[in-house]
């Protein structure tokens, strides 16, 4: 799973084939939290495609 974002020790995820609703997810070393997203313009999967070829792997 892709981190798209950090903060601190927090780092935030998306699984770009994953279920819906749309979500990701946030891991703090074994905690882990789950949030739904809702975009105005259109699906996340949209998002989480753009976003992957930029993604160190």
């Amino acid at each position: 799973m892709p981190t798209v974002l950090r903060f601190g020790r927090v780092r935030v995820m998306i699984y770009t084939n994953d279920h819906r609703p749309a979500h990701v997810h946030a891991w703090e070393g074994r905690k882990q939290a789950v949030f739904n997203l809702k975009c105005q313009g259109g699906p996340v999967n949209r998002l989480a495609q753009s976003l992957e070829p930029h993604i160190a792997s």
